[in-house]
């Protein structure tokens, strides 16, 4: 399914560096580091919490506990955007090849852009899926 349009802001990046993905039970506290990490690091990082989980999601750097350094497995690839929020059916046509091609992913909005994380092991796949796809890397 290529992407809706041609348009500049819906052109992909592959972002410098690796990214971790670390799931906590919902029931356990928000660890000090987490909450220090949202207080002071300009890069990428996610927490979400549900009744099931607590998922979080950064870019992996010096800082960070050394537990969380073994998850860094995963390389992240953004819409450039920033996206008007009448498109519809970016994240499905981003996503759509990927599943064909049986890459896992991990999906995250944000109020600008969409992102995906592809385990680093097959990025390559990803981006030239994504390519031959009619989507442009920048």
């Amino acid at each position: 399914m290529p992407p809706p349009s041609n348009h500049p802001s819906l052109y992909l990046q592959v972002q410098p560096g690796s990214f971790f993905v670390i799931k906590l039970p919902s029931d356990e506290g928000i660890p000090p580091w987490v909450l220090e990490e949202l207080a002071s690091t300009k890069s990428f990082f996610s927490v979400t919490r549900t009744t099931e989980e607590i998922s979080i999601v950064g870019e992996s750097h010096e800082t960070i506990p050394e537990h969380s350094k073994e998850f860094s497995t995963w390389t992240c690839i953004k819409i450039m955007g920033p996206m008007e929020h009448d498109l519809t059916g970016i994240m499905a046509s981003f996503t759509a090849p990927l599943k064909e091609a049986k890459v896992p992913i991990i999906a995250m909005s944000t109020w600008n852009t969409d992102y995906i994380l592809v385990p680093t092991k097959q990025v390559t796949s990803a981006t030239a899926v994504l390519k031959s796809d009619g989507w442009t890397f920048v």
